[in-house]
């Protein structure tokens, strides 16, 4: 396994860059993957869970404005750059050492008109911005921690505030944090109860999408006719998304329920 420390200001390795068998990973804090790329294939998803966050494509296949709080090494900014060309996206990192670690270890792509980069603190910049993203994703981690400022019921308030009225918010979690009861009865406060889950794998990642409106009465058969048509064009497993969404609802009849 090769290791690249990065250095940052005060000269201390807060970033290291491993790679193993030809995938590069980014590691914050400690020794939890934070972001991974295959080197032949860098903006494929390598990480099931940010696999799992592009599931709001079930319900908005083609947003216009997706703003991102957390950069990692730039696995889904890439990704909804080269695959929604149709979308602009904006990333807010409030680490300047990670946005230049994506830049020049993880072919981040320099910003144009469908890409900004922001070096700023994401939960202020919700606060500023108001009805502006048609999905926002949230992926802000401290090793294994969720950041605090990024999961207290004012910022998912505020978020709500920042969607556009038929937005998503999307959110990555750990399934084994002891405060997951916690965030969860937060974002079903302030959603309304419009919420839905899916665990990218056992003890894993578990992705909440939270909905500013319901997005009506969706039958699990045209939900999963959506998913094959989607699965053709961006080659991720929507189907199996589908198919774990109706594990985890409460009332499993003919419809999903939001």
């Amino acid at each position: 396994m090769s290791r690249f420390p990065r250095k940052n200001a005060s000269g201390e390795a807060a970033i290291i860059v491993s790679e193993q068998k030809g995938i590069r990973f980014l590691h914050l804090g400690g020794n939890m993957i934070q972001s991974a790329m295959r080197v032949t294939a860098p903006n494929e998803l390598e990480l099931r869970y940010t696999q799992c966050m592009m599931g709001f494509m079930l319900f908005n296949p083609q947003p216009s404005e997706i703003l991102m709080i957390g950069l990692g090494g730039g696995s889904l900014a890439k990704f909804v750059h080269s695959q929604l060309p149709e979308t602009r996206t904006t990333v807010v990192e409030i680490n300047p050492d990670i946005i230049r670690t994506a830049h020049s270890l993880f072919a981040l792509p320099a910003p144009d008109d469908r890409l900004v980069i922001l070096h700023a603190d994401g939960a202020q910049h919700i606060q500023e911005h108001t009805q502006c993203a048609d999905i926002i994703m949230v992926d802000g981690f401290d090793n294994d921690l969720q950041i605090p400022g990024l999961c207290s019921e004012e910022f998912y308030q505020q978020a709500r505030e920042t969607l556009t009225k038929r937005g998503i918010l999307v959110i990555n979690l750990l399934s084994r944090d002891k405060k997951l009861v916690t965030y969860l009865q937060r974002i079903e406060t302030v959603f309304q109860n419009r919420v839905i889950t899916l665990l990218s794998e056992i003890r894993g990642n578990l992705i909440v999408f939270a909905f500013k409106q319901s997005p009506g009465k969706l039958t699990w058969k045209t939900l999963i006719k959506h998913a094959h048509m989607l699965e053709q064009h961006h080659a991720l497993p929507f189907p199996d998304f589908v198919s774990e969404l109706h594990k985890s609802v409460r009332h499993k009849g003919d419809f999903l329920t939001i």
